[in-house]
């Protein structure tokens, strides 16, 4: 039976019904990194994001957290049946200005405040999607190459066919 434990250090694809396509790793108890590959922040990236991450029961995981951005997200991923259900609330600056949150996020902290400050929030752009996830990998706790990389055509693919050398 599938644990907390056994969710920690997963490494995920998976593609929004609505096409967008993410990655994650889950790298530890309380922190996450990730890629998004395509849809409206397509070329975005983060690492060490700190999020609340709990098995909602045997084999079902949630994981959520608020960036620098604004942007809530709550994803439940149950990696056994290849699902999950994600709902990412963007705040009104960022569904209108998209381009100013694809980068590095890290690099990039006090752009993403000041924005928060200068735009409007409010309403919200609400975004509740299924997503098939394609790919799981376990490269462990804490391996700081998983996302270690912007992210770039065929890079999905890539991983998916395991030709990036961060897969233990």
């Amino acid at each position: 039976m599938a644990t907390l434990q056994d969710f920690i250090g997963k490494h995920m694809i998976y593609t929004y019904d609505n096409g967008w396509e993410y990655e994650m790793y889950v790298k530890n108890e309380e922190t996450i990194d990730y890629r998004i590959h395509s849809g409206m922040v397509g070329g975005r990236w983060v690492k060490d994001q700190k999020a609340d991450i709990v098995e909602i029961i045997a084999g079902v995981y949630k994981i959520s957290w608020t960036e620098p951005t604004g942007t809530d997200v709550s994803l439940n991923f149950v990696p056994e049946q290849h699902l999950m259900h994600g709902v990412i609330f963007f705040p009104k600056w960022v569904h209108e200005h998209p381009e100013i949150t694809v980068c590095y996020q890290n690099d990039y902290i006090d752009v993403m405040e000041a924005s928060r400050e200068k735009y409007d929030t409010y309403p919200k752009y609400v975004v509740p999607e299924f997503a098939t996830i394609t790919y799981v990998g376990t490269p462990g706790v804490n391996n700081e190459q998983v996302i270690a990389e912007a992210p770039y055509e065929g890079m999905a693919e890539a991983i998916r066919q395991q030709q990036l050398a961060f897969q233990q």
